[in-house]
């Protein structure tokens, strides 16, 4: 189970989600990435103007067809693009706690940090650790408020997919397949114990148990982000990590460079650096043997690029591979 702080534009939204018990995404690769990335039985509060509400749990996902006039959120047009934006992806919550609280408590560091080093929030959701979620599920009170039923008639369901085949894309029925699908894949992967196991297994991590981990989605440092932090659940003493860059192309030079800069800046509690990507040629892979930094390679076994897939398939096909020689 993972813990996101959902990013809310307005105020409007906002009591129409704590009304309804309802989060809602865009019709956006953005809306999609956080549709996919949220599960069933995670947990969720909402974040806006600096204060976080509530804590839910996920019970039901929906996407659903020709949502631009189906309540309760109405339709966005941003100023700047002209592009107007709806809310097809939708993820039913129960209410577990009632609070109103400060991001300057020092409960929700983890997410702060984040927030200051990009500079806003210009993200749609941001995943807490475990800790973060422990200490709010003792925040406020049990939650005891009655929850408006929002009733819709004649609606269609649908099931998102993504290609490599930009001339399929349709937003919201396809989209093109992006990085940060790519990484949210990746964590999911890894964040079954037996995956996360091998993972260590195969780099000679013996000592380190799957259970002891959490896997974590992007998290903001001073020289930029690493894509997947792999952190001790309940640091002891001193908090163990792995950091893991991904790329959807060939591994580059530079992402060596990049990746070796976050494991100095993580210093000693760094265990290690991970990148994965589609390939790598002999001289990164020498670049990487070099620095101490692992390589992987992902696949998706005999998926065909060509055709679309939904998010779920994509995760049953999913593989992380060791370098050929």
């Amino acid at each position: 189970m993972a813990y996101f702080l959902i990013s809310v534009s307005n105020k409007i939204n906002l009591d129409l989600c704590i009304k309804y018990a309802l989060a809602g995404f865009t019709n956006s690769i953005n809306g999609l990435w956080t549709f996919v990335e949220i599960q069933e039985g995670d947990f969720i509060s909402f974040l806006y103007g600096a204060k976080v509400f509530n804590l839910y749990e996920v019970i039901k996902k929906d996407a659903i067809k020709n949502a631009e006039a189906i309540p309760p959120w109405p339709s966005v047009t941003f100023r700047m693009s002209g592009k107007t934006y709806y809310f097809p992806f939708r993820v039913h919550l129960k209410p577990l706690r009632e609070f109103i609280e400060s991001m300057v408590r020092p409960e929700f560091a983890y997410v702060a940090e984040n927030l200051l080093l990009r500079g806003g929030y210009r993200k749609t959701h941001f995943q807490a650790d475990q800790t973060t979620l422990q200490s709010v599920s003792q925040m406020g009170i049990l939650y005891k408020r009655p929850v408006d039923n929002l009733t819709i008639n004649n609606y269609e369901m649908f099931t998102p997919m993504l290609t490599w085949n930009r001339s399929l894309a349709s937003s919201p029925e396809v989209f093109h397949f992006q990085e940060f699908i790519l990484q949210s894949l990746i964590r999911q992967h890894l964040s079954q114990n037996a995956d996360l196991q091998a993972l260590f297994d195969s780099f000679g991590l013996n000592n380190l148990q799957a259970k002891d981990f959490e896997v974590l989605g992007e998290k903001a440092l001073a020289e930029g982000h690493i894509d997947i932090l792999i952190k001790d659940c309940i640091p002891t003493g001193y908090a163990r990590k792995i950091i893991v860059e991904v790329k959807t192309g060939s591994a580059k030079p530079q992402d060596i460079e990049q990746l070796g800069n976050y494991v100095y800046e993580i210093g000693e509690e760094c265990v290690l650096g991970i990148l994965i990507a589609q390939d790598f040629s002999k001289k990164v892979q020498q670049e990487a043997e070099n620095k101490g930094i692992k390589c992987l390679v992902y696949s998706f076994g005999q998926t065909d690029k060509t055709q679309e897939y939904s998010f779920e398939e994509l995760k049953s096909n999913f593989q992380l591979l060791p370098l050929r020689g």
